[in-house]
């Protein structure tokens, strides 16, 4: 049987779903639905983490028990991935009773190995993150990955021997390059092996302090570590939720496992570590996606600035938040969100470039030839094979997660169709009687080449395919395998057209007058006084390093030599190359209060004028001492 086996994260039920919740999610459902329509026997997994400390707090500050307060919260994932269209076919709860035997029988074969040890231990626990951290990592009593106080806590727990497989674990890495993606992410992880000592793992906390947990079965008087759990759903599933499951029908190892790049330890060195232990396969790819800001600025309940996937979709729609999450930044890099980038995605792509064509097209067909698809006289041979070549392209792509050069494959056929149409005119060949046939062939090969695209966005939009299907006149859904035979003339001449309706309408953002006139007045309320504008310090900077932000396209970290040495953040990326600004003198804000972006310390600004994707840095028309004050 040719199957695919792909996973989300668990969720921890403490949170509330966010974009990036929804980010990991629609992209395991792109992968599930395209494996499933390519006739492969598909499990898609996702669910919720439901252990820990942070759970039995916030149930004990509710005067819940733990497992009332996780059966609440669950409920807000399951009905965000109802209104996302997904198409999981399983929902794991580590609160499962079969997960939960599963996780006691990967612990007592690991003890019987000999992998688990108990030991006293001394170090800083961080409660929010449910972990120890020794003297090097804590950063001025802080928990190095919250940066919240941690407290030294003393006490037996067991461990397991997570050090012996270091050399193992970077032999493998280094034999498999595809095992963990993109490859800025592979890079992180073979550095922090072969940098560091890899320690082993503590896997228990004690009874008196953490009772919410999965015990030992060895030690009732302990329960497992959080991450030990947790990471285990992805085989304890295949035991009991997975199709085939009652046959037993192997579906490990999992093809892909998608995580944010935030978990990528816990998945890249623990699971696989402990995989190593069981003797057990490992999967076949890791990918940490990055994060998504908004408008430039990390997400935080502090600024206000979360973005709500629920009022995403109701204001945009589903499809059109899939759509621009694929398709405006590079799966693995982090992304930025804005109603302005969102609208111009919906307005630009879906509703001019698809939304138009399938329009125009019906329309036409309906005008022309009696609201039926018409009768094609020959073959469009280079349409054809266009459309034809899409599907390899696509699955090529996508086994290495490359959402958005899938969907350029697919936009390469709708542009194809666009220009096909301005090229042939068909409004001037129903002028002439003789050219009935000519028109006939154009109008089919578009229609043809419409339910091709479809077909290809159905992983990325099911709505919108099945609505544009649909105006083709194809009643019969979406099937298992359609893939396999997908060929050019299976939309029969003679089927009934439907009238055509808007796919993704035009959204108008508000009214330019209404914009204009608030943005004079607007104007006057930001005029300033000379005194104001002298509080800005301006000097001449000269740029003595620049490199890129890791993670992030658009932000370079720059050294600049002000009479002193000063660091900046400057989202210049896209338009400016490490390399050609250095050297380069620049008029700097020196007065700035500090500010991180994407973690980084910015002391400082830099003059610009454009916007991220055309702008030009304020430069000098000669050569000025560094450090003197622009006036």
């Amino acid at each position: 049987m040719d199957k695919f086996y792909v996973t989300t994260p668990i969720y921890y039920v403490n949170d509330v779903p966010h974009i990036g919740h929804a980010y990991t999610t629609v992209a395991a459902d792109i992968l599930a639905r395209f494996n499933r329509l390519s006739g492969k026997a598909v499990f898609f997994l996702t669910g919720t983490d439901e252990h820990g400390q942070k759970v039995q707090k916030a149930a004990e500050g509710r005067g819940l028990t733990p497992k009332e307060h996780a059966d609440q919260m669950v409920e807000n994932f399951k009905r965000l991935w109802k209104e996302l269209n997904i198409s999981n076919d399983a929902f794991i709860r580590t609160t499962d009773e079969q997960h939960k035997r599963v996780v006691q029988e990967v612990l007592m074969k690991l003890y019987e190995k000999g992998e688990i040890v108990k030991r006293p231990y001394r170090g800083w626990y961080c409660t929010p993150d449910e972990r120890f951290w020794t003297d090097k990592e804590i950063v001025d009593g802080k928990c190095p990955d919250c940066g919240r106080p941690v407290e030294e806590l003393e006490e037996d727990n067991y461990f397991f021997l997570m050090s012996k497989y270091q050399d193992a674990l970077i032999e493998y890495i280094e034999k498999h390059p595809e095992y963990i993606l993109p490859e800025t992410r592979r890079n992180e992880v073979m550095g922090f092996l072969k940098n560091n000592d890899l320690g082993d793992l503590c896997i228990s906390r004690p009874k008196k302090r953490l009772s919410w947990g999965v015990p030992l079965p060895f030690d009732e008087d302990y329960v497992t570590y959080v991450w030990f759990d947790a990471l285990v759903n992805y085989y304890s599933a295949t035991r009991y939720l997975a199709p085939g499951a009652q046959e037993q029908i192997n579906w490990w190892p999992a093809d892909h496992h998608i995580v944010g790049k935030d978990i990528l330890t816990t998945h890249a060195v623990y699971w696989s570590t402990m995989l190593m232990a069981l003797e057990m396969p490992l999967p076949h790819n890791i990918f940490a996606h990055g994060w998504w800001t908004v408008e430039g600025r990390k997400m935080s309940k502090s600024l206000g600035n979360v973005v709500d996937p629920f009022e995403v979709i109701k204001t945009y729609g589903a499809d059109a938040f899939r759509y621009f999450l694929f398709r405006e930044v590079t799966f693995g890099l982090d992304g930025d969100f804005s109603v302005s980038a969102i609208v111009g995605r919906i307005n630009s792509d879906l509703a001019n470039d698809l939304g138009n064509l399938l329009s125009r097209t019906i329309t036409m067909a309906r005008k022309y030839f009696n609201s039926v698809v018409p009768e094609g006289a020959s073959v469009e041979e280079e349409l054809k094979e266009l459309a034809e070549a899409i599907y390899k392209k696509m699955a090529k792509h996508l086994s290495v997660l490359a959402f958005q050069k899938a969907l350029d494959e697919v936009w390469s056929l709708v542009s194809y169709i666009n220009k096909y149409i301005d090229t042939n005119q068909p409004w001037a060949l129903a002028k002439d009687p003789s050219k009935k046939d000519r028109l006939g062939t154009v109008l089919y090969s578009c229609l043809e080449g419409l339910r091709f695209i479809a077909l290809y966005l159905y992983p990325f939009m099911p709505e919108a395919s099945e609505k544009m299907l649909k105006q083709l006149g194809i009643e019969e859904p979406i099937s298992h395998g359609q893939y396999s035979t997908l060929r050019w003339g299976g939309l029969k001449p003679g089927t009934a057209l439907k009238k055509p309706k808007p796919l993704f309408p035009r959204i108008e953002l508000k009214d330019k007058k209404e914009e204009k006139k608030k943005v004079e007045e607007d104007k006057k309320d930001n005029l300033i006084s000379i005194n104001d504008f002298a509080k800005v310090e301006l000097r001449v900077g000269r740029v003595i390093h620049a490199e890129r932000v890791e993670g992030s396209n658009k932000l370079l970290k720059i050294k600049v030599d002000i009479g002193e040495e000063r660091q900046i953040v400057a989202g210049i990326g896209k338009v400016y190359s490490p390399e050609e600004l250095v050297g380069k003198q620049i008029v700097v804000v020196t007065n700035l209060k500090p500010a991180k972006l994407m973690g980084v310390e910015s002391q400082g600004m830099l003059l610009a004028a454009g916007d991220e994707n055309n702008l030009s840095i304020v430069t000098l028309e000669k050569e000025i001492p560094v450090g003197t004050r622009v006036k």
